[in-house]
């Protein structure tokens, strides 16, 4: 099993055309991913070839999902085109789009996730400012190198991308139903609560990796939600121990103020819901391989 993502899943590539379009479709296709078409209005009825594969250029999400059956989208627009290219998709209802733009303003996330939500939620947003989802052997979408794990049953749920995969290859051996990068901007779309309740939900996702970071309260809303909800083992990691107060680090919500967002808050929460953590990434794998193996 997986969540969000499968072996059944039709891939178009809002920005295609563009050079991180191409190459990171070229590595999605060479693991495995269903890459059905790209959008460009200005190329459209096109077509471009990308590793082996002849892939058609549509204008608009609309007309990709209605001539292919796509049901994801993996957003490489610029920044300055970026919200745009989100509203595209929310608008043509599309199931899944994951925003792996770094740099959109907060105001166009704001606003294409307000509009997300107007509309029910029908398009679950991943992003922005993320590497996307991988559920190993089946799909990939987005930046996450696929050669670095192999599936298994462990759920991986990240802000961080390069801690993303630093886990997954640190677990290598016991291997993930999906890893989710969810990306470290103050506005994102799905969150930790999100992964947490669908690999609860997930009948083959045994544990869970949470990583998270400095800044803001999501990880202590996410405690509270597992010790209420999520029966399945969880560790987490927590980064930026050392964060200087008022610093940003790394990413535009990683960021202490006023003594709140700590990474040792945010510990003592988790803690407290009866979540291991690791001081580091490489002792967060080796508590979850002792959780897992009491399992």
């Amino acid at each position: 099993m997986s969540i969000f993502l499968d072996e059944n899943s039709k891939i178009i590539v809002q920005g295609l055309t563009g050079s991180e379009g191409t190459k990171h479709a070229g590595r999605m296709l060479a693991s495995g991913s269903k890459i059905v078409g790209g959008v460009n209005p200005r190329k459209a009825g096109t077509t471009v070839e990308i590793g082996g594969h002849t892939l058609p250029i549509f204008g608009s999400v609309a007309e990709a999902m209605s001539s292919t059956g796509a049901n994801v989208s993996v957003i490489f627009v610029p920044p300055a085109f970026a919200k745009d290219a989100v509203v595209e998709a929310i608008e043509a209802a599309i199931e899944l789009a994951i925003v792996i733009t770094e740099g959109i303003p907060v105001h166009d996330s704001a606003q294409f996730w307000a509009l997300a939500k107007s509309k029910g939620n029908t398009t679950r947003i991943i992003g922005p400012n993320c590497p996307g989802v991988i559920s190993p052997g089946k799909s990939n979408a987005g930046i996450i190198p696929s050669t670095i794990t192999e599936a298994g049953p462990i759920g991986l749920v990240s802000k961080s991308g390069t801690l993303t995969y630093q886990m997954m290859f640190e677990l290598r051996d016991l291997g993930f139903s999906t890893a989710i990068g969810i990306g470290g901007d103050p506005i994102i779309g799905t969150t930790h609560i999100d992964a947490l309740a669908a690999f609860q939900a997930d009948p083959e996702t045994r544990a869970i990796v949470m990583i998270g970071e400095i800044g803001g309260d999501a990880e202590e809303r996410a405690a509270e939600y597992i010790q209420a909800n999520v029966t399945k083992p969880v560790v987490a990691y927590v980064a930026g121990f050392t964060a200087p107060e008022g610093k940003t680090m790394g990413h535009a919500g990683a960021i202490v103020s006023d003594g709140a967002g700590t990474a040792q808050g945010k510990k003592e929460a988790l803690e407290a819901a009866g979540v291991r953590v690791g001081k580091t990434p490489s002792e967060t794998a080796a508590i979850m391989r002792e959780v897992f193996a009491s399992l």
